[in-house]
């Protein structure tokens, strides 16, 4: 049966997309999105637990094992990324690695359930060996492809369900990954609290019963995306963009004796009606003026991919390569997060958790960050975005690069207020073992940085999502995993290289987080190096969001708004509509109210079952 279409957006010429999509198709990802995080953030905050007290490696060790972990996990969401943007569709993509993943938490609850399948004692760092090591890490790396993949594919496959370039639809966009984040809050905030009070009760010997209660929520998650198929707009994947990427390097490295034109119209862009992206065309930008040799057509040459490039192609290129050092100005924070996954669960142990008769489990502790982040996002969502869009004009109220800038100023804030919990903590172990603070304490810097993960990780997926090019969306979008990925890397550098520094010059001749003893190490003074490296990194962000400049398109015409320069001068502010008009393009008028269409063709996978 032929899928239905409709007609036109408000104001804009004649167009075609599916009567699929929207806040309909999205509710099934967002609950998958609530049920797979239910368990993955149960396993974040509690792994560094079951690492410690059942596979017996020691502080550092299971503290590293888990950030290894994580970091491989985000690391891989490229791979789910790249495989969707060129193989395989978003949604096919998310069912294969999905069942990746429900096949290694049931690996994980077979080994956590069998105690011969579980290391003894050994008082070295690491006791794990043979077929036990065979079977733990299998089940790990299975782990980590399996949701690194569905975070690669997962988020862009909500995101399209909205048309960017209809003016509804775009806002409705911002709104979706606000909502995508509260979803993954309500799962999270079940699993910290249900699930991490299951597998830590019975005197820690319930792990596989809470890995069991995982496999079951993960796996009910994938059925609810499946169900939704009937929904979905599906996009077919294009050319790889590694390939497209390639061939920019590659031709502008074989004209680089070549000179530039003075004006940019001279170089080559293809005409409108042979343009088949669904994506109006990039406009043509200064910087990196050297890749603009790679559409430079040569004397008696024929056009092909790899002889000359399209000035669109060669924007892309410029895009994802001003995309860097944002990249790279997040990576601390999330280096900060992997503290409170890992030694703030550890603080968490050695102090008092009682809440009236109920002894509350350490791992529970980010349910308060995580409560703050269920008020405050529908407060942002329903009251701050419209006011500010009143303001700016900017469908998101704000622009993504200002949410990052106040996720990092808050993360800076929260290591300075781990570091003084971490003081107080100590200074009363000293004075009275016997009578702890409270666990609550600690609500203080995870309800900092759960305000500051709100803005930076909503921020840097719609940044990244909206400013890919067409064809490699889900591979951007899986920048915001890398960081992710980097930073948890970049936490167990930092803990060997302090330990192995810090073992030199101290007196006790013993690293900051040396051994299995918290209150004899200085966790303090480790919180507050990353407060100041933290604050060094907001310089530096500062610079580039200031260089950076936003992805502009030949057929965009601002309607009705100013154009409001961000502190560099540069548009921050895209407009919420477009009037469509004529353009001149490589030197030649175009008309570009001709049919668009989704993507590269831009057809759209019908399902024939409809």
């Amino acid at each position: 049966m032929e899928n239905d279409t409709k007609t036109g957006y408000d104001g804009i010429g004649p167009c075609k997309i599916k009567e699929k999509g929207g806040f309909k198709a999205a509710s099934f990802i967002y609950a998958l999105v609530a049920l797979e995080n239910m368990g993955s953030v149960a396993n974040m905050v509690s792994l560094v637990l079951y690492f410690f007290l059942k596979m017996h490696f020691d502080l550092s060790g299971s503290a590293n094992t888990l950030t290894n972990l994580l970091g491989s996990t985000y690391l891989l969401s490229v791979v789910g990324g790249f495989i969707s943007d060129t193989y395989l569709n978003r949604f096919n993509t998310c069912i294969t690695f999905g069942i990746l993943e429900v096949l290694a938490l049931l690996m994980m609850t077979i080994q956590a359930h069998n105690e011969s399948l579980q290391p003894e004692a050994c008082g070295k760092s690491r006791c794990v060996k043979g077929g036990i090591a065979v079977m733990f890490y299998a089940s790990l790396c299975l782990l980590a492809l399996g949701t690194g993949g569905v975070k690669g594919s997962l988020p862009p496959l909500g995101a399209e369900q909205f048309d960017s370039k209809d003016p509804k639809e775009s806002k409705a966009l911002a709104s979706y990954f606000n909502w995508l984040l509260l979803s993954s809050t309500i799962g999270s905030s079940i699993g910290v609290t249900v699930l991490v009070w299951v597998s830590t009760s019975n005197n820690n010997n319930g792990w596989w019963k809470g890995f069991l209660i995982i496999s079951i929520t993960t796996f009910v998650g994938y059925v609810f995306l499946v169900l939704g198929k009937p929904f979905y707009r599906l996009e077919v994947p294009g050319d790889s963009p590694i390939i497209r990427i390639a061939q920019v390097v590659v031709v502008a490295i074989k004209n680089r004796g070549l000179s530039l034109p003075e004006n940019p119209n001279e170089l080559h862009e293809i005409n409108e009606k042979e343009f088949v992206s669904a994506e109006a065309k990039i406009a043509h930008t200064e910087q990196f003026r050297c890749l603009d040799k790679a559409a430079i057509l040569g004397e008696n040459a024929k056009p092909t991919p790899w002889t000359v490039c399209t000035v669109t192609q060669v924007e892309e290129v410029k895009v994802l390569t001003r995309m860097l050092p944002i990249i790279a100005s997040t990576i601390l924070l999330n280096t900060c997060l992997a503290q409170l996954q890992t030694f703030s669960v550890q603080q968490g142990s050695l102090m008092d958790r009682r809440l009236g008769s109920f002894q509350v489990p350490a791992p529970s502790v980010p349910v308060i960050p995580l409560a703050f982040i269920m008020i405050l996002v529908p407060i942002y969502e329903i009251i701050f975005v419209p006011f500010a869009r009143k303001i700016t004009k900017h469908p998101s109220g704000i622009t993504q690069l200002q949410r990052v800038g106040i996720g990092l100023v808050l993360s800076a804030i929260s290591m300075s207020v781990a570091a003084l919990v971490e003081v107080k903590r100590k200074n009363q172990f000293l004075k009275n073992p016997t009578k702890p603070i409270s666990l609550f304490w600690l609500s203080f810097q995870y309800a900092i940085f759960g305000i500051a993960d709100m803005f930076t990780l909503v921020g840097l997926l719609e940044f990244f999502y909206k400013e890919a090019p067409a064809g490699m969306r889900s591979l951007s979008t899986s920048f915001t995993w890398i960081s992710l990925s980097f930073g948890y890397f970049l936490s167990s550098v930092f803990v060997d290289i302090i330990n192995s520094v810090t073992k030199r010059i101290s007196p006790s001749k013993k690293g900051w987080l040396y051994g299995q003893d918290l209150n004899k190490n200085n966790l303090n003074l480790f919180y507050w190096f990353l407060a100041i490296l933290s604050c060094l990194n907001f310089v530096n962000y500062l610079y580039w969001a200031t260089w950076y400049k936003y992805k502009t398109e030949d057929t965009a015409n601002t309607s009705g708004m100013d154009k409001s320069p961000s502190i560099s001068g540069v548009p921050l502010i895209k407009p919420a509509e477009i009037e469509v008009s004529k353009t001149t393009n490589g030197g030649s008028t175009v008309d570009p109210t001709q049919e668009i269409s989704w993507k590269n063709n831009q057809v759209f996978e019908s399902d024939q079952a409809m």
